[in-house]
């Protein structure tokens, strides 16, 4: 216990976790900082693209094996898995109506790319190696809760309603912007490897953290508008879920990682994303599928509770689950 305090201490003072804090408290002031949408967009893509290239290019080193196969597996069945879960335990303790159960419950089997960097600068700051081949396990991990929130649609709706969001469903999935600059620039580094990354450090290495600072000063502004404007929808059991949820994803995270036989840092990645919870790729979808589900339940869940959660407490204590799965 006394060393989750002692990282979560560490965390909370790095500059990447100050610089949310920053933003959530302006907003809550109702400052007038702000990040335009353009600069966030670009700061998106930038983030996206080194992450995607730095791991293709770990994965060009360390090859194709069955750990890696096995890991990939994992990732998708804990994606697929995890919202079905999510949407028990919601039903078990709240009211929601079952379309906002889904939606939410959607969140929690995909992940967060921003909780994914802010996990792996926390790694390459304290020394600790990890499995390149883990930023393609995230890409993979996208897609399967979006899967898993439809199937749990058609359920309990009528065959042609299913079809129809299906249809649109499908392309938003086969399209998303996210997922084809995470896995192309995956590829591109996978195929130039370590003399590509030698030409392009100076643009993906050097820079990372400090761009990582900004796109987190600009999620800090939105969490906290999304806090302002959806609190009075979240009830207590809500914001409990928020919490609890991404310790129960991982722990499952980290057993799998356990069983594959990943490093610590791996097995700490791993359990980072079964934890994190989408704010960019799922909402894109549920509005899709679920036009009636409200944003300011999800959002505010996925966004204002999960995600500062994650960043500041969660973190340090997936690095333990790591420790204890790698060791």
């Amino acid at each position: 216990m006394n060393e989750i305090f002692a990282l979560a201490g560490a965390n909370l003072l790095s500059p990447p976790v100050l610089f949310f804090a920053l933003g959530f408290a302006a907003s809550f002031a109702r400052s007038d900082l702000e990040v335009p949408q353009a600069v966030a967009k670009v700061l998106s893509l930038y983030l996206l693209l080194a992450i995607g290239f730095k791991g293709g290019v770990a994965m060009g080193s360390h090859g194709i094996d069955g750990k890696m196969l096995s890991t990939l597996g994992a990732g998708i069945v804990l994606s697929a898995l995890i919202p079905v879960l999510a949407f028990a335990i919601l039903r078990a303790i709240s009211r929601l109506p079952r379309v906002d159960a889904i939606a939410v419950a959607a969140h929690y089997g995909s992940i967060s790319v921003v909780t994914f960097a802010a996990a792996t600068s926390v790694l390459v700051s304290a020394g600790i190696a990890y499995e390149g081949y883990l930023v393609a396990v995230a890409a993979a991990m996208e897609t399967p809760a979006i899967v898993s929130a439809l199937l749990l649609l058609r359920w309990g709706a009528s065959d042609d309603d299913t079809q129809a969001s299906a249809t649109g469903l499908w392309r938003e999935i086969a399209l998303n912007g996210s997922i084809v600059l995470l896995t192309g620039a995956f590829a591109i580094g996978w195929i130039t490897g370590s003399k590509g990354l030698a030409e392009i450090a100076p643009f993906v290495i050097d820079p990372f953290k400090g761009v990582l600072c900004l796109f987190l000063l600009d999620m800090g502004l939105v969490a906290g508008r999304g806090m302002r404007q959806g609190a009075r929808d979240l009830s207590a059991p809500l914001v409990v879920f928020g919490i609890v949820m991404p310790l129960i994803g991982g722990v499952l995270g980290a057993a799998s990682a356990a069983l594959i036989g990943l490093s610590p840092g791996g097995a700490m990645l791993m359990a980072t994303l079964a934890a994190s919870a989408s704010y960019i790729a799922v909402p894109a979808a549920m509005r899709l599928a679920l036009p009636e589900a409200r944003p300011s339940i999800y959002l505010s869940l996925s966004l204002g509770i999960t995600f500062p959660f994650n960043l500041t407490l969660g973190i340090p204590i997936y690095l333990i689950f790591g420790k204890i799965a790698g060791g």
